[in-house]
């Protein structure tokens, strides 16, 4: 079966995806739609690790599309990333290059809200990060991420296959995923715990939650979303979900 006629299948699974292109499991409406309550007209914003922004590229739902975008919704949108691809991220009002474990090029306690999705199971200099995040953020600020669990059934195949051929799995496990943006991964900040140890409550107020959506591993076939979504009812969240970071800074 080709992947165009599983997403077919798929979306007879869900007939609401008819109404918006997306599924009542959506992981990326609950995240962002709790993002944009965070924020207004006079926010300023750090997209942290946005990337070339696959999504506004590439995402065939509209609805989806606006509920994650941003730029537009608040006052600026800084995209900050490793990868020299952000300086070509449309849905950014401007991009910076930063090094990993190195200052960004923020002042201090000038930001509003900083959002950082499928980031954090990339980060290994757990506290160097932490400590740009609440050098920038203004009091009361928020910190915004959507990792994996540590223990989620991905996370653990991921760790069992080098990270030099992580890009060959997931373009089979993940029909149209380009090579371009996968990256090596550490896991280092993918449990409660873990954010817990890192952004302390005397410095921080959690609001984290886990989520378990729909399943985005299914080699482009029906039969396999199928099983995983049975496997995402059977299985509690912390094996099949996602980590959803919402941390105020005191």
């Amino acid at each position: 079966m080709s992947f165009a006629k599983a997403s077919e299948a798929i979306a007879r699974l869900h007939p609401e995806m008819r109404l918006g292109g997306y599924t009542r499991y959506d992981g990326t409406i609950e995240f962002y739609a709790r993002v944009k309550l965070l924020v207004g007209p006079e926010s300023r914003v750090i997209d942290l690790g946005a990337g070339r922004g696959a999504w506004f590229e590439d995402d065939e739902s509209p609805f989806r599309r606006n509920t994650r975008l941003l730029k537009g919704h608040v006052a600026h949108v800084l995209g900050l990333d490793v990868d020299p691809a952000v300086l070509q991220n449309q849905a950014l009002d401007s991009a910076s290059l930063i090094q990993a474990g190195q200052p960004w090029p923020v002042a201090d306690a000038s930001i509003d809200l900083v959002v950082s999705d499928y980031v954090l199971e990339h980060v290994e200099n757990v506290d160097a990060f932490r400590a740009e995040i609440a050098r920038v953020l203004r009091p009361g600020g928020w910190f915004c991420a959507r990792t994996p669990t540590r223990y989620n059934y991905v996370c653990i195949a991921a760790r069992l296959v080098r990270n030099s051929r992580h890009s060959g799995v997931l373009s089979h496990a993940q029909p149209g995923r380009r090579a371009e943006d996968v990256f090596p991964t550490a896991y280092r900040l993918n449990s409660i715990a873990d954010i817990q140890r890192a952004f302390p409550p005397a410095q921080f107020e959690d609001f984290s939650y886990l989520y378990s959506g729909e399943p985005q591993y299914h080699f482009g076939r029906a039969w396999a979303y199928r099983g995983f979504k049975l496997l995402h009812r059977l299985l509690p969240a912390s094996l099949t979900g996602n980590l959803y970071v919402f941390l105020r800074k005191r």
